[in-house]
C-alpha cells in the first residue's frame, strides 16, 4: 500500500470525510532540505468532515495528526492541511 493509500485510508476511517484530496507535492521539493529520495516526503491534505466543524484551528490539526499516527506523520517530511 503506497502512502498516499495509508494517509487516504487512516483519514477516512476516523472521519468519514465529505470531502478527501490528497495531494503528493514531493516533486516540487526534489533536491531541497527534506527530500529524502522517496518521492514521498511532501503533503498536502484538504478535508471536510462534520466531526472536525466547530473545531478550532489547532483542535482540526491535532485530529488529523493523531488520526494519522506517528506510524505515518513520522515518515513525512512536511504536511500541508486544509481543513474546512
Amino acid at each position: 500500500m503506497s502512502l498516499e493509500d495509508e494517509i487516504r485510508a487512516s483519514l477516512e476511517a476516523t472521519f468519514a470525510p465529505t470531502t478527501l484530496v490528497v495531494i503528493n507535492e514531493s516533486h516540487l521539493h526534489a533536491g531541497h532540505a527534506g527530500d529524502d529520495g522517496s518521492g514521498e516526503s511532501h503533503w498536502r491534505v484538504e478535508i471536510s468532515a462534520p466531526s472536525l466543524e466547530g473545531k478550532s484551528r489547532m483542535a482540526k490539526h491535532r485530529a488529523v495528526h493523531s488520526a494519522l499516527g506517528t506510524g505515518i506523520i513520522g515518515r513525512i517530511h512536511a504536511l500541508t492541511l486544509q481543513i474546512t
